[in-house]
């Protein structure tokens, strides 16, 4: 039995985990959405950073530099500012209807999926002579293959969470397998942004 190994153990630098998960891949992953139903929305219309919003969890968490929290905090007020809200800074922040707080969650992963594969071999059977064995053409035959891929799955979460209440009220999560690399490239960040925010407010 054969067991070849697909791909070793995929590192990723802090970069490709602040990706917002998304963007790396081919197609972007459709948002998980839940939100408090009684809420009202409509009488939000300032937002600002919760104090510990940015926190990476999982197995294998990165650690992200400055600049690449300030891209994604970036990416999060760009898609907000689209949708009509106005994003106060920290100092005007006791003044907001909504905070804003995202978590990166990080976890390897592996995924291992056993086939069958024809075997064009040779094979052994115990006829052809007094307690021997003679040698025959495997054509029919199969064997199994094991395929092993490890990878890091991430888990991007966004709250909004109501300063009176200390509860959140919406939350909008987006998973993928992290792949790629984006680098400097802010477009990249505004889009997956754009795609967590696409049915707020609900």
């Amino acid at each position: 039995m054969s067991k070849p190994i697909s791909s070793t153990l995929h590192k990723l630098l802090p970069w490709a985990a602040a990706a917002l998960l998304a963007a790396c891949a081919s197609t972007p992953p459709t948002p998980s959405v839940d939100y408090k139903p009684d809420y009202n929305f409509s009488t939000t219309h300032k937002v600002a950073f919760y104090d510990d919003s940015g926190l990476v969890t999982g197995n294998n968490p990165a650690p992200l530099s400055d600049m690449e929290r300030d891209r994604i905090d970036l990416a999060l007020e760009s898609a907000l500012r689209n949708k009509g809200y106005e994003v106060l800074g920290k100092k005007d922040a006791a003044q907001a209807d909504l905070l804003i707080s995202w978590t990166l969650v990080l976890n390897d992963r592996t995924d291992v999926r056993t086939y069958q594969t024809p075997a064009m071999g040779v094979g052994y059977s115990r006829y052809g002579g007094y307690n021997g064995y003679s040698m025959y053409n495997c054509w029919g035959c199969t064997q199994t293959e094991v395929s092993v891929k490890n990878y890091t799955e991430g888990t991007f979460i966004v709250d909004m969470i109501d300063p009176k209440l200390k509860k959140s009220v919406w939350r909008g999560e987006i998973q993928s397998r992290l792949k790629g690399q984006l680098g400097q490239d802010q477009d990249k960040y505004n889009e997956v942004a754009n795609i967590i925010f696409a049915s707020f407010p609900p």
